[in-house]
């Protein structure tokens, strides 16, 4: 009766720009009697319209069309169904699973709009991102200088991260292995060879923590990683081998142990927390001053800022502002951390300061759900409007793609998939961080392969290492996941040492060091052999949509098809082989990777793939 991903139905299909005419068409049966119908939309938080729907004649002997046009008249989000006059009554048709229609009281359908004229950087589609946790990346052999007093350093590169808790009964995370920013410099070729374009940092700002998510000073760079002239030495070395570099803004809330706060009296002061005479004072939130104060989650060395500032938002996105320093000294944008937890207005303002200080800068936000349709602290947010975040990290694609490889069915994956293609604007969708692991989640390897968590601590999870069965398991699963991962719509990320075979469960397992000279070689050679496929196969992933072959059992099959190639991609997650029926065509094409057709019949091994170029 209705699909909103068929253009039959609704043209254009997913999100469009406020303005633009949307020609919606349903089809019934002739023996309801429909004698009217309705589109009904919601704007969010707004308007209501009701849009009456005309009869347009039949579909073959026994179903007629009704259609109508409808315009948005401004960006943002509408929930919309139709109501139908007919001889059993009123009729709701609405959601059901696909997009597709039914008669009941299902759920309404999501329109996203955004402004005109809405834009994203265009140089991060079609390149490949690369994660790196700075200090367990790489150690140079620097000497350093300056070192923060309260830093304990592994002898060993390697030697197992700091877990248990210390004297005091608290987990610090002030263990340091010396990665630092040269050492990224010497190991650009490395990442060159993977066809890394973009390299994502985890903060790099003075702070006296490992993961340096409590800032010390946003206008320094921490002296375990080197200086503001290694850093902009970096960004002109990785320019030569093609890459940029996108940095970690830490911008809802600071360390307690910082130049701004100075709870542990560490910098000269006067910090929030020493006096109310500090120029950072009306940064923070106290209730009543100096003890409580408002902090993230609960983390008395994590003060959160208020946002509302003036001061601090001009510190941040003014002429000389942080936002505009980094960027000034090499930098081509910000990842916006906990970016459900930065309010419109600072949104909105470090998108304008980087668009005026590099045109081309990158916003990209933090949000765990489908970004499109989120709802913070009781808010409707608006990142894809026009004026805030340019994309996201996948978040909703990790589990589809993991839980695919681990037990979910086809079916399920593929519908979280197309959700956010239908949901996200295509300039948005192109430049999606598609990651399987992050610094903040288990090791690919590990969800593939391991145990689930279920709630383990970090004792148990300390222990625990994949057997050579369930290792070989996690191996052949991840190249499936990572085939994905490289030919869904958006821009797959690798978290650092995913290609080499690391494993390990949450902080701070996964964030073990990079296991140089005892890598997976075939592993990385796989991932390499990605990067070609990308290439090879350009024109069919560039700007084109997710086009659903088959989703049945374990089996998923689906096209991406350009304006001069089409690549084809089959995947079993199961532990029997599988048959696919091609469409049409695809037993004359090239096999890049995986099994070959035999006539218009592609048989798939129990975790076996195939990717298939026209």
């Amino acid at each position: 009766m209705f699909d909103s991903r068929n253009p039959v139905y609704k043209n254009p299909v997913g999100a469009t720009p406020a303005g633009q005419n949307i020609h919606f068409k349903i089809t019934l049966p002739r023996g309801l009697g429909c004698t009217a119908a309705t589109l009904n939309l919601q704007e969010d938080g707004g308007e209501q319209f009701h849009w009456g729907m005309f009869w347009c004649g039949m579909n073959g002997n026994d179903r007629e069309w009704w259609e109508c046009d409808f315009t948005p008249p401004r960006s943002g989000l509408y929930f919309y169904s139709f109501s139908l006059q007919t001889n059993r009554g009123m009729l709701g048709l609405s959601r059901a699973f696909g997009g597709r229609g039914e008669l009941s009281g299902g759920d309404k359908w999501q329109l996203t709009v955004y402004e005109p004229g809405f834009e994203t950087p265009r140089w991060l589609p079609g390149g490949i991102l690369y994660q790196v946790f700075p200090d367990r990346f790489y150690r140079s052999g620097q000497a350093k200088k300056e070192i923060p007093y309260g830093r304990k350093m592994h002898d060993e590169w390697g030697e197992e991260p700091q877990w248990q808790p210390d004297e005091t009964g608290e987990i610090t995370n002030r263990d340091f292995f010396g990665g630092d920013l040269q050492g990224i410099v010497q190991k650009l070729p490395y990442l060159q060879s993977l066809g890394v374009t973009c390299l994502y940092l985890n903060p790099i700002f003075e702070s006296h923590s490992n993961h340096r998510y409590d800032t010390a000073d946003y206008s320094r760079i921490d002296p375990l990683l080197g200086t503001e002239r290694d850093f902009a030495h970096l960004c002109r070395e990785a320019e030569r081998f093609g890459i940029r570099i996108l940095l970690d803004g830490v911008f809802n809330h600071t360390g307690s142990d910082s130049v701004y706060f100075n709870r542990e009296g560490r910098y000269p002061g006067p910090g929030a927390y020493q006096s109310k005479e500090s120029p950072y004072y009306d940064w923070y939130s106290f209730s009543p001053w100096p003890e409580k104060y408002d902090c993230w989650w609960g983390f008395l060395t994590l003060p959160c800022i208020n946002e509302c500032s003036e001061s601090y938002q001009q510190y941040l996105c003014g002429k000389n502002g942080i936002v505009r320093k980094w960027l000034r000294l090499g930098a081509a944008g910000w990842r916006l951390d906990v970016a459900d937890e930065l309010t419109d207005p600072l949104l909105e303002r470090i998108a304008e300061a980087a668009k005026e200080e590099k045109s081309d800068a990158l916003i990209l936000g933090e949000v765990w759900e489908d970004a499109s349709n989120k709802i913070a602290y009781g808010q409707r947010r608006r990142y894809f409007q026009g004026r805030q975040l340019h994309s996201v990290m996948n978040y909703p694609f990790r589990s589809a793609v993991l839980g695919f490889f681990t037990g979910m069915r086809a079916k399920d994956a593929m519908e979280i998939l197309l959700t956010v293609q239908e949901n996200y604007p295509p300039q948005v969708l192109r430049c999606l961080m598609n990651h399987l692991g992050t610094h903040d989640t288990e090791r690919a390897l590990t969800v593939l392969g391991g145990e689930a968590l279920n709630g383990r601590d970090r004792e148990w999870q300390s222990r625990q290492r994949l057997s050579p069965t369930q290792r070989g398991i996690a191996l052949r699963r991840l190249r499936g996941a990572s085939l994905m991962q490289y030919t869904l719509p958006g821009v797959p990320c690798i978290y650092y040492g995913d290609e080499a075979g690391m494993e390990g469960y949450r902080d701070p397992f996964n964030r073990r060091c990079f296991p140089w000279g005892k890598e997976d070689a075939a592993l990385t050679e796989w991932y390499r052999s990605l990067a070609r496929l990308r290439q090879t196969a350009r024109a069919a992933l560039e700007d084109s949509p997710l086009v659903p072959v088959a989703a049945f059992r374990r089996c998923l099959c689906y096209i991406r098809q350009g304006k001069t190639q089409r690549l084809l991609i089959a995947l079993n997650s199961g532990s029997a082989a599988e048959q696919i029926t091609l469409p049409a065509g695809w037993e004359k094409a090239t096999c890049l990777l995986g099994e070959s057709p035999s006539g218009s019949i592609l048989t798939l091994p129990p975790i076996g793939f195939s990717a298939l170029l026209l």
